[in-house]
């Protein structure tokens, strides 16, 4: 039945219905694709990623007849790309051979990118030539040819979405929609119906039925941001669709088929965010199949004067007029610790560009680094917090009494900081470690 079924899609088949069988035939051919049922006559289908010599080249796709989290995940780990519960939806098998069995042309794709980046620092959307950054072009490399769920890992500004967007492009999802979107910027009573759609008159205002991110991303990537602040009752269906591939629309009682990769991201520690209960571990376990630790900025070695330049040539294409930084400028710009890291070095050139009159850009409008003379921010007239003059890894002291209730706690180091950036918002969340969204509704709180 299944070979038929693979038959019919226009591939080749060959079977085995043992263990021994199959690493028999293995060793003398290594097939594109390879359905790996878990319990076999001779032995467990895991026991074949003990020779990992005989898998080097097949994507494999473990088959149970029991949907055990656990196996699955350790399936994944092992190497597995995905998993079909029998009996096998020939819907989802279908797409599983579409996405997996990679063309000779994307392959030809990926390593003229590879080659690219050794020769120019740049991988795709990408620009760095650190040794931290080249760890993450193979990456890249590696998980683009699988179907594996992603999870990026990376402060404020480091290029996640990018990342995920690297990760498509290479994938044979290419062709497909990516989008994008941030769990943290949603409001919480939107953001199931933005997710999964909803049907007409499912709640007041819904006067038309709506296609969510899911159904719009069929066949391609959906990249979400911030997962951590997603609502936990969401948690439940976004699992549920990792693990079948099917939802509900808000307000409809009709499942929907949908074949899409999930790449997520956090800014924030993620076992923390399930110890605090924010994140289902078993969403955890099956979001983190293959993760990504971008680095900060502050650790790419030599990578700030190549992405300086790069930015600096995007202005002068679309403002038709050429500048370049003076020497002193490209200090200032290797001195500076960039706390929002590429997005804020992004945003610093761009003012630089503006500012400077001349063919030259001076370090006169570039960000100072602590302690290089760059004027204490004033305060807010009734603002309470303090910051002392006391450099502390680039930033200042918060003094703040033992015993202050944790909101006011809250309050003062977020105004602190607001002060402390110059009232910058970005700047301000990507210090904190919180989403604009978080930011703006603080703000607003306190009335600024």
């Amino acid at each position: 039945m299944l070979a038929t079924l693979v038959k019919r899609e226009g591939h080749s088949v060959a079977t085995a219905m043992t263990l021994g069988a199959a690493r028999r035939y293995l060793a003398m051919q290594q097939p594109d694709l390879l359905l790996l049922d878990l319990h076999l006559p001779d032995g467990n289908g895991l026991d074949l990623f003990e020779d990992r010599g005989l898998l080097s080249d097949t994507e494999v796709v473990l088959m149970t007849g029991q949907a055990s989290l656990e196996t699955s995940i350790r399936a994944l780990r092992l190497g597995a790309a995905d998993y079909l519960v029998k009996p096998v939806n020939p819907q989802h098998l279908k797409g599983l051979l579409s996405r997996l069995i990679r063309p000779s042309k994307l392959r030809a794709e990926l390593a003229e990118v590879t080659e690219h980046w050794r020769e120019t620092g740049r991988f795709g959307p990408l620009i760095g030539a650190s040794a931290a950054m080249q760890s993450i072009y193979r990456q890249i490399a590696r998980v683009a040819e699988t179907a594996v769920s992603v999870f990026i890992h990376g402060e404020s500004g480091t290029g996640k979405e990018l990342v995920a967007k690297a990760v498509h492009d290479l994938s044979r999802r290419r062709e497909q929609p990516f989008l994008a979107v941030n769990c943290g910027a949603i409001s919480p009573h939107l953001i199931e119906s933005e997710i999964f759609g909803h049907e007409r008159g499912s709640f007041t205002g819904a006067e038309r039925q709506h296609q969510g991110f899911f159904e719009r991303a069929h066949g391609g990537t959906l990249f979400l941001d911030e997962v951590t602040e997603m609502p936990l009752n969401l948690q439940v269906k976004l699992l549920r669709v990792l693990e079948n591939g099917t939802f509900m629309r808000v307000g409809s009682t009709q499942l929907q088929q949908t074949d899409v990769r999930i790449i997520a991201a956090t800014n924030r520690d993620a076992a923390d965010a399930v110890m605090r209960g924010a994140l289902r571990e078993d969403l955890l376990y099956r979001l983190n199949v293959f993760p990504i630790s971008l680095p900060p900025l502050r650790e790419r070695d030599g990578d700030v004067p190549l992405l300086a330049r790069s930015f600096l040539d995007d202005l002068q294409r679309q403002e038709q007029s050429t500048k370049r930084f003076t020497p002193e400028a490209m200090e200032r710009l290797k001195a500076y610790p960039w706390p929002g890291n590429v997005r804020e070095l992004r945003n610093a050139v761009q003012r630089a560009w503006v500012m400077a009159t001349g063919p030259e850009i001076d370090d006169e409008w570039l960000p100072k680094p602590a302690g290089a003379g760059a004027p204490t921010p004033a305060r807010r007239p009734g603002a309470e917090p303090q910051l002392s003059e006391a450099p502390v890894g680039g930033h200042r002291e918060l003094s703040i009494r033992v015993g202050t209730p944790l909101a006011e706690v809250e309050r003062q180091i977020i105004l602190a900081t607001f002060e402390f950036c110059g009232q910058h918002k970005e700047r301000t969340a990507a210090l904190l470690g919180i989403s604009m969204k978080t930011l703006y509704n603080r703000l607003k709180e306190y009335r600024l």
